[in-house]
């Protein structure tokens, strides 16, 4: 690679420490973002530090910023996160967050910009996820497009790639990929409504997906659940 420098949105979930660990593979020495938002779930952002410090990473900043001032979504406003829900409710779910991942990769790609990466990794998901409109290809295509239309490297001919490695994967066949390369997954954190402990509630669609995953995969989660 000639500049194998590259930025990964790193939230200290499951996904996101797997596209770490695919993007050291590949070769790349890591640069990590991760924010504190006003999430409900903030304890994701130390599962962040732990996952950083476990691994090969060059730097790792982190970006406050008060989402809650907007609100709209389950993880920033008063508004109950669903639980124990068999069937999917129509429509995107109320723990979709107002344009997030435009929000951080737009930090990312001021970040790549910076210290002249032109590779950004996300871990975001199309197959097995909560239905989140930032999380498919065709705004990843989109983000991309606009990240080499308004910065002075994609202008210049040195343009960005948007990585996510994960977008075509099953939830269980990201964690067998993480399995492979190694990933401590008791270090992460999935849940969106943890208890008072820290430990994950277990029941939250978030939960429920990560706990679907390992039992496909026919491994424990190893993490704890609240009871």
């Amino acid at each position: 690679m000639v500049n194998s420098n590259a930025v990964i949105l790193l939230s200290g979930g499951l996904d996101s420490a797997t596209t770490l660990a695919i993007a050291l593979e590949r070769g790349f020495v890591m640069h990590a973002l991760s924010f504190r938002y006003g999430q409900r779930h903030e304890i994701e952002a130390w599962a962040a530090e732990r996952i950083a410090k476990a691994n090969r990473i060059q730097t790792h900043v982190f970006q406050t910023i008060d989402l809650r001032v907007f609100g709209g979504s389950a993880l920033t406003a008063d508004i109950e996160v669903p639980k124990d829900e068999t069937v999917a409710a129509p429509g995107i779910p109320v723990t979709y967050v107002p344009a997030r991942n435009t929000i951080f990769l737009a930090f990312a790609l001021a970040n790549a910009e910076s210290i002249g990466a032109r590779d950004i990794f996300i871990g975001v998901n199309a197959v097995d996820y909560s239905g989140y409109p930032d999380c498919r290809p065709a705004f990843l295509e989109a983000f991309k497009n606009l990240a080499n239309l308004a910065t002075k490297a994609g202008v210049e001919g040195r343009p960005f790639t948007i990585h996510a490695p994960l977008i075509e994967m099953t939830k269980a066949d990201i964690i067998r990929e993480g399995l492979r390369l190694g990933v401590d997954y008791s270090l992460t954190h999935s849940c969106y409504d943890p208890a008072a402990s820290g430990l994950a509630c277990g029941r939250c669609d978030s939960c429920r997906l990560r706990r679907k995953g390992f039992e496909e995969v026919g491994v424990d989660d190893p993490i704890a659940y609240a009871p």
